[in-house]
């Protein structure tokens, strides 16, 4: 089946439409916060969501049934780059982390009941969520296996016992997915489950937002403390013991999102960059006319267009249901989280003091927020290990005993 790069018109007259609701009303709130989203309130969301839905872009992700316009990941690729031209772009169609990651994993993976109790409210943008999994050290990070916190069965369901931190956007969040060890020790690779824990159910405390490098996930990211925290056997998502399963349903789609979302970003530092050496003179010309600038230029113009087009790859990959999706889900993340890094730092180094300055430009912002993309959804020398032992795995040779002596 030959890949198709066109896009489906409808995906093409959202994407349009997208654009259009992004320069018109998000770019205009971006600038009034600063970007900074961490500490915003609610209504900022409600009131940029609603904009939303009033023109017609709305959850572009979620299936007709849920109220969104059923967009598969080739066309998901499109709306989400014309969304993440603005920071808050993606916030306000209801398309962000965690919580875009998340109705994609309850719709595959949820009860009937789940769906309706936790993927419709959300869908609609009537409540938020987060994705608990990662802890402090010693704990899960880019390598799961190291999950600490442990669910144990109790009569009725299940205990939560566990810490938890750099958890995108769980201050105010209605739920959170809990990943939790129910057999096993750490470092084994099962025995993880998935339970889907409301907010203010007793055990369960967030202990602080963590400041970071990037304030424009709402909410921020918090440290969330488990202890005999009780929960339902009806909370259980997926199946006992594979969690780390139904987590890679989650995953990887939303790693591949991630890249949508910060490839509009990249786009508009190149915009702003092209803007700037169109209009400034220096040295008896435009910034553009000089040789060092237009290489500057051109490299991330290559760095846009190769990151768009593995982006289409790897969607289609995953739409398709092809065995080649996880590797290439690994190289797209590490190449674009890494070209958008480039393509941001050169459109700051082209605006010179314009581009350093937090008030003059959004470059100063998008460097701080583009930075930890290298780290979320798995670090590049994590990816980098997983593709390098895929690629190697068919020619490794069978062991055999030791070598004669």
């Amino acid at each position: 089946m030959p890949i198709q790069f066109d896009h489906d018109p409808t995906a093409a007259q959202l994407a349009t439409a997208t654009a259009e609701f992004v320069r018109e009303v998000v770019v205009p709130a971006e600038h009034e916060c600063g970007g900074s989203v961490h500490h915003a309130p609610e209504a900022l969301r409600e009131t940029l969501q609603k904009a939303a839905r009033d023109a017609g872009v709305f959850a572009p992700h979620v299936p007709a049934r849920w109220g969104g316009h059923g967009l598969d990941l080739r066309g998901q690729a499109v709306v989400f780059e014309a969304a993440g031209y603005s920071l808050l772009g993606p916030l306000a169609l209801n398309c962000a982390a965690p919580d875009e990651g998340n109705m994609h994993l309850l719709e595959k993976v949820a009860t009937e009941d789940q769906k309706q109790r936790y993927l419709r409210p959300l869908a609609a943008g009537a409540t938020r969520s987060c994705f608990a999994m990662t802890e402090p050290a010693p704990g899960a990070g880019a390598d799961p296996r190291s999950l600490r916190t442990t669910a144990t069965r109790v009569p009725g369901g299940w205990r939560i016992d566990g810490r938890k931190w750099f958890i995108t956007g769980a201050e105010g969040a209605g739920f959170a997915i809990v990943m939790a060890r129910t057999s096993g020790s750490p470092g084994d690779p099962g025995g993880a489950t998935m339970f889907l824990v409301d907010a203010g159910t007793p055990g369960m405390r967030l202990v602080r937002t963590i400041e970071t490098l990037d304030e424009s996930l709402f909410a921020g990211h918090s440290e969330i403390v488990f202890e005999e925290c009780v929960v339902g056997e009806e909370q259980v998502l997926g199946a006992v013991d594979h969690g780390f399963d139904g987590a890679q349903v989650r995953l990887g789609p939303a790693r591949m999102t991630h890249c949508m979302r910060w490839l509009g970003a990249a786009r508009r530092a190149q915009d702003v960059a092209l803007e700037r050496a169109g209009s400034r003179m220096a040295f008896g010309s435009a910034l553009g006319d000089l040789g060092m600038v237009q290489q500057m230029l051109a490299d991330s113009e290559i760095d846009i267009e190769a990151s768009r087009a593995l982006i289409l790859r790897t969607a289609w990959e995953l739409d398709t249901g092809s065995a080649a999706a996880s590797q290439l889900t690994s190289v797209s993340k590490t190449f674009v989280a890494e070209a958008v890094n480039r393509v941001v730092d050169r459109a700051v180094q082209i605006c010179g003091a314009l581009g350093i300055s937090a008030e003059d430009a959004p470059l100063a912002r998008l460097f701080r927020e583009v930075r930890p993309f290298r780290i979320y959804d798995g670090p590049s020398e994590t990816h980098r290990f997983a593709i390098a032992r895929r690629a190697v795995r068919p020619f490794r040779q069978p062991r055999t005993g030791a070598a004669e002596g």
